[in-house]
């Protein structure tokens, strides 16, 4: 009888340690984390959009032979030097001017107060990055122009795609904001990175005057 009982007691602690997990090292503390589900049940996936490499010798130098026309804006009470002969497009107090992949854009929008370049980081620059593709911010600067003061803002940026190569390439940007009496204009330039148009840029922006 003491035979049979050890038997069953042998026997019946083979069981229970059969019935362990086989890997007893797989303890909470060295498990990876899951990634936390969407409604879906799916992990999220970044979507940010990578920057476009810069081409070697880009195309967009402004000629220095380019003639300049003064442009006006009744109804956003400004005016500015612009390239002669780029296409240009109006709604309202804004106005586009385009030639190839460079290009300018005026736009007038109210404002409590004047900006200034640590304003701006919070408010403007805040808006460039959410509305553009794949944006850096160069600099933030306060500059005194020939007709008061201003906020330049340069970044770099990726360009919306070609309408027929779906194409995409990566700008250099400049942003002026200028303030006057509740209005504030944002003067854009803009043009393949790496092309020269400094002096054609300083020369628009340092035009803008208020009407």
């Amino acid at each position: 009888m003491r035979t049979v009982s050890a038997v069953l007691v042998v026997a019946t602690l083979l069981a229970c340690k059969s019935s362990q997990p086989a890997n007893t090292t797989d303890s909470a503390a060295t498990r990876l984390p899951t990634p936390p589900a969407t409604a879906g049940g799916e992990a999220p996936i970044a979507s940010k959009e990578s920057a476009i490499a810069a081409e070697v010798n880009p195309p967009g130098d402004i000629p220095d032979t380019q003639a300049f026309v003064s442009y006006s804006s009744s109804s956003g009470n400004y005016s500015f030097d612009v390239p002669e002969g780029w296409a240009r497009t109006e709604n309202g107090s804004s106005v586009t001017f385009i030639s190839k992949l460079d290009g300018v854009k005026a736009m007038v929008s109210t404002a409590s107060a004047a900006p200034t370049a640590a304003s701006a980081r919070g408010n403007e620059v805040a808006q460039i990055e959410s509305q553009g593709h794949a944006v850096t911010v160069i600099s933030v600067s306060d500059v005194a122009l020939p007709n008061g003061k201003a906020v330049v803002v340069t970044y770099d940026s990726n360009s919306e795609p070609n309408s027929v190569t779906q194409k995409r390439v990566r700008l250099e940007n400049e942003a002026y904001l200028y303030f006057k009496n509740g209005k504030l204009a944002t003067v854009t330039f803009w043009a393949p990175k790496g092309a020269d148009n400094a002096d054609q840029w300083n020369r628009m922006s340092k035009s803008f005057r208020w009407q």
